[in-house]
């Protein structure tokens, strides 16, 4: 009798998995799900490497072309046909990113039409330090008198190289 009970199971048809409030869960969790992601930005700033500053330049070309060489013990602020506009030696606490604002909002209003950059790092300077460089060469920030940061483009087009060694150094 067992057998019979076992042949019939056997014979009877599998129902089908009802899937249909599966499915109606689905149709509202996913949209919600979409509208509720928070979708990453990237922030990427596009960065041109400059010319050779060994080439010699026509009289006709010698044009303002700002660099910033940032060296171990001092930054650098110049022009690469010209020379050196300025020279800022480390403080106790680090470089004189305040000094180098200053001279960059200077040079800003006697080029304003300027918008390029070159930045030259020795070997072994830290990235944070070229980032603090970055951001000051970009952009100045100021507070007004009715207490309202302010925000000026500087020179938001930036190169980034490497310094020439100095005579005498390694």
């Amino acid at each position: 009798m067992l057998t019979g009970h076992r042949r019939r199971q056997r014979d009877e048809e599998t129902t089908e998995l009802n899937i249909t409030a599966f499915m109606n869960l689905m149709v509202i969790l996913v949209p919600f799900l979409l509208m509720t992601a928070v979708f990453s930005q990237l922030a990427i700033l596009e960065l041109n490497l400059p010319g050779s500053s060994s080439e010699p330049a026509d009289p006709q070309d010698m044009t303002f072309q700002l660099e910033v060489t940032v060296r171990d013990q001092q930054i650098e602020v110049g022009d690469r046909n010209v020379g050196a506009l300025g020279v800022y030696p480390n403080e106790a606490d680090g470089y004189d990113f305040d000094a180098l604002s200053a001279k960059l909002t200077e040079i800003k209003a006697s080029y304003p039409e300027k918008t390029d950059a070159s930045i030259l790092l020795e070997a072994d300077i830290p990235y944070d330090t070229l980032v603090q460089v970055m951001d000051r060469v970009r952009v100045v920030v100021s507070v007004d008198e009715d207490k309202t940061i302010v925000r000026r483009d500087l020179f938001p087009d930036i190169s980034i190289g490497d310094a020439p060694i100095l005579d005498g150094g390694v």
